[in-house]
């Protein structure tokens, strides 16, 4: 049995800059991963085929695109459809949660996350996805 690919490359899609240096400070120093930060779903769209992100950590509610509309704008490009997708936002009603994992999200982390523990979150949630 091969051994599950590493999770290295990490692309943000926040429009929060607190909220993007804190998961920076987590995901890059704490958990050591190569993070691309988007402030918007616009800016992912132009970065994500020339980064070629492993996993992508995407706000829900950002002004302009939307975290569902960034996703379906990246998945509508037949090299992008297999990047895993993790929602983050503070609206998680079961309903809620029901619905982003219908659109093709991994899982969803609840805002306020704990920077402390995102990186172990991430991976965990990546594990369980493979």
């Amino acid at each position: 049995m091969t051994a599950p690919p590493k999770l290295q490359r990490i692309m943000c899609v926040e429009d929060d800059e607190d909220i993007r240096q804190v998961i920076e400070i987590s995901l890059q120093h704490i958990g050591q991963f190569d993070v691309l930060l988007c402030e918007s779903g616009n800016k992912a769209l132009q970065k994500v085929d020339e980064y070629q992100p492993d996993l992508i950590l995407l706000d829900v509610m950002m002004p302009g695109m939307d975290g569902p509309s960034t996703l379906e704008a990246i998945r509508s490009k037949p090299h992008n459809q297999g990047i895993p997708v993790i929602f983050m936002t503070a609206k998680v009603q079961p309903s809620e949660i029901e619905h982003y994992l219908s659109l093709g999200a991994l899982d969803v982390i609840a805002k306020p996350f704990d920077p402390m523990t995102l990186p172990q979150q991430i991976e965990t949630i990546w594990e369980k996805a493979l």
